[in-house]
């Protein structure tokens, strides 16, 4: 992906310079609302459109060549409801030649972030990116090649194997983050997702289904039968 500026690759920018009041959320906060997310270009648009056809809804994302995030701004309380939920699909992961942790190969068929400013320096605020990989295996983790220590990847999935199928994942947020950074948070100010081919010219595609924060159930393990 390009660099125009010191930041300007992370989610994080559009993020930042928002404040919202806290909303108690007691047991779940739907967040696949696509019709309020917002887009910015980093490389170009990805198109991303919303499919409501099957009473759930659907975000179809088209990369060629480009990258543009699709984010959502807004107070998210982890205490209340720290498991976030997705499922995602895509039709093939990006060249699995590329060196994933380099800008050269800084590309992925599915991103899922979630968000944290940083007060009011936006250049501080962190998160984690939830990738489907190409090559790399499950549970790798590493600093972005752009953002660095500040912007965490994580594999939740790799190769080709379950391309064209979806795939649901469940993430406890404040022990990722724990994980990650080492520290314990209390809430998230966004959430992304993004399919990008700016950096390999790939095309890429992908779609992105009910995103959703859930209270911990009573064992306390975030899961996806939640």
């Amino acid at each position: 992906m390009k660099l125009s500026s010191t930041w300007c690759r992370a989610i994080v920018v559009m993020i930042a310079g928002t404040t919202n009041p806290a909303v108690s959320v007691p047991q779940e906060l739907d967040v696949s609302d696509f019709a309020n997310w917002n887009e910015r270009s980093f490389s170009g648009n990805t198109q991303y459109t919303q499919d409501s056809s099957e009473n759930s809804n659907t975000l179809q994302a088209e990369a060629n060549g480009t990258a543009s995030a699709f984010y959502r701004q807004g107070r998210i309380d982890l205490n209340a409801t720290p498991c976030l939920h997705w499922r995602w699909q895509i039709s093939q992961t990006a060249p699995q030649a590329l060196d994933e942790r380099t800008r050269a190969g800084d590309d992925y068929a599915a991103r899922v972030y979630v968000v944290r400013r940083g007060g009011l320096a936006f250049w501080r605020a962190k998160t984690i990116n939830y990738i489907w990989s190409a090559s790399e295996p499950v549970n790798s983790k590493w600093p972005n090649a752009y953002a660095g220590n500040n912007a965490q990847m994580w594999v939740v999935n790799s190769g080709n194997t379950l391309a064209a199928q979806w795939v649901t994942h469940a993430r406890d947020i404040q022990a990722d983050w724990l994980d990650a950074f080492g520290e314990t948070i209390n809430h998230l100010d966004g959430i992304a997702v993004m399919t990008d081919g700016d950096d390999s010219g790939s095309q890429l595609s992908a779609s992105y289904a009910t995103l959703r924060f859930t209270a911990r159930p009573e064992n306390g393990q975030c899961s996806n039968a939640d």
